[in-house]
């Protein structure tokens, strides 16, 4: 009888795809200030962000699988347009969209959810759609 396995109780890491990665640097690591721990040319950039690492991948690569023996990494990938939100506190969405503005990037929507929390939409280069949000958006007590 197989072992029952528990629910995952965190998220390790998430991908948006980009097919420009210099201008996806400038961005994450530039204007969001991310800390940037892996980069493979015309590849993939990988930043962490806390507990939580996020990978930056080219689409058209990323089809191809890995060519590393060691490393039988699956081809894998999504095309359009994906979501990320990160996590801020009221004090730190004003500075995001401060920060924000003064690098050129406009704010899509910023508003109150019906429970109180606040979240603001940007996009970055690439198109994808970031979101800055209160914890409380999800976690009550927050």
């Amino acid at each position: 009888m197989a072992q029952q396995s528990t629910p995952p109780a965190a998220l390790l890491e998430t991908a948006l795809y980009v097919s420009d990665l210099a201008e996806a640097e400038a961005f994450y690591g530039g204007i969001l200030g991310l800390e940037q721990i892996a980069r493979v040319p015309d590849r993939h950039v990988f930043y962490r962000l806390g507990e939580v690492v996020l990978l930056l991948f080219d689409p058209a690569r990323t089809l191809e699988g890995s060519s590393n023996l060691d490393l039988p990494v699956p081809p894998h990938g999504a095309t359009g347009q994906g979501h990320l939100c990160f996590s801020a506190t009221a004090a730190e969405l004003h500075a995001w969209v401060d920060r924000l503005t003064e690098a050129g990037i406009p704010i899509e929507a910023d508003f109150h959810w019906p429970n109180g929390a606040r979240s603001i939409y940007f996009r970055d280069l690439a198109g994808n759609s970031l979101e800055f949000a209160e914890p409380r958006l999800w976690f009550e007590g927050s």
